[in-house]
């Protein structure tokens, strides 16, 4: 699958990004800022050509464009003039041990849910009203929805079998394990508390809070895990509690990891951001909405033996696989 962010500019990152992932590990990358599109593993680099490269660096030209209009369609929807804004986009593909596959499409905005396919009833299902237009719009002929079935459930699978063979031999993690690194941060007063754990590996993770020393169910919500640039993840857990509540008792949050020796428990202090400083909190949350995101789109070319890889080039050919809001 392949992880696609854009955000409007002001902050020091790219305001673009993809990055493509095989089980977890990046694969190929590219930014606004180097402007390029880059092999990030040997047997990628070995089985395309070099001119794919070039035309996978204007395809992601073009996208780049595409996304920052999307951004200020979304913007203006929500009635925002200023300030950090993302749209991301996630869709990919999974071959099961029983054979069976499964496919996803879906975009965000600013972290949240904003509109998805249902591969079943070829529809799209908007997570709020701003999204229903461009619902509406996309099933105005619902060209898209078949274009992405097809996809989905064909040429993504035939890929994904591709580059397993490519890659059989460098998938192995073998005693890799890394630690998370985890901080906790509230926008303000009145905002939910977020305990942010990030850079760890394997997969499994825990991530609960007690109140005054005893679990807490109640109040939070657990994201899911997600996928950073260097194939290690990431994962959030939010709690929403009163300014109140927060100033008369202790909330902790702990965390659970095959690479640390003993949980990880970091206390939340009202108005003080535990193991992070501004910047950090500003490169945090963009890696929480790159990981919200993901594109993956392969045709097959054949040149010299090898495969190329294609995305959508031009703004007619993205506009009819539903990109533009």
């Amino acid at each position: 699958r392949y992880i696609i962010t854009a955000v409007t500019p002001g902050i020091n990152s790219p305001e673009y990004i993809e990055v493509g992932l095989l089980d977890g590990e990046p694969f190929v990358y590219y930014d606004s800022k180097i402007k390029k599109m880059i092999p990030k593993t040997e047997w990628i680099k070995n089985n395309e050509d070099e001119d794919c490269w070039d035309a996978e660096t204007q395809t992601n030209q073009a996208t780049q464009e595409i996304f920052k209009a999307n951004i200020a369609t979304a913007m203006s929807r929500f009635n925002q003039t200023e300030g950090v804004h993302t749209v991301q986009a996630m869709y990919g593909c999974e071959l099961h041990d029983d054979g069976t596959t499964t496919g996803y499409r879906q975009e965000g905005y600013d972290g949240e849910d904003f509109i998805s396919l249902d591969l079943n009833t070829l529809t799209w299902t908007a997570a709020n009203d701003k999204a229903v237009i461009t619902k509406n719009k996309w099933e105005a002929t619902g060209t898209n929805a078949h274009q992405w079935k097809g996809y989905l459930e064909n040429t993504c699978i035939e890929w994904l079998q591709k580059y397993v063979s490519y890659s059989r031999d460098t998938l192995e993690r073998k005693g890799r394990v890394y630690p998370p690194e985890v901080t906790l941060f509230q926008k303000d007063s009145s905002s939910p508390v977020v305990c942010h754990a990030t850079g760890f590996f394997p997969k499994g993770v825990a991530i609960f809070w007690q109140k005054n020393g005893e679990d807490l169910r109640e109040n939070v919500e657990l994201t899911e895990t997600l996928p950073n640039q260097d194939g290690t993840y990431q994962k959030r857990s939010i709690l929403t509690v009163s300014p109140e509540d927060l100033n008369k008792n202790k909330y902790s949050c702990v965390v659970h990891h095959s690479g640390l020796e003993k949980d990880l428990v970091l206390a939340f202090q009202p108005g003080v951001s535990i193991g992070v400083n501004v910047g950090a909190i500003l490169a945090v949350l963009l890696l929480v909405l790159v990981g919200c995101a993901a594109f993956l789109i392969w045709r097959k070319k054949k040149k010299n033996g090898k495969g190329c890889r294609r995305q959508m080039g031009s703004p007619n050919e993205q506009l009819q696989w539903g990109l533009v809001y």
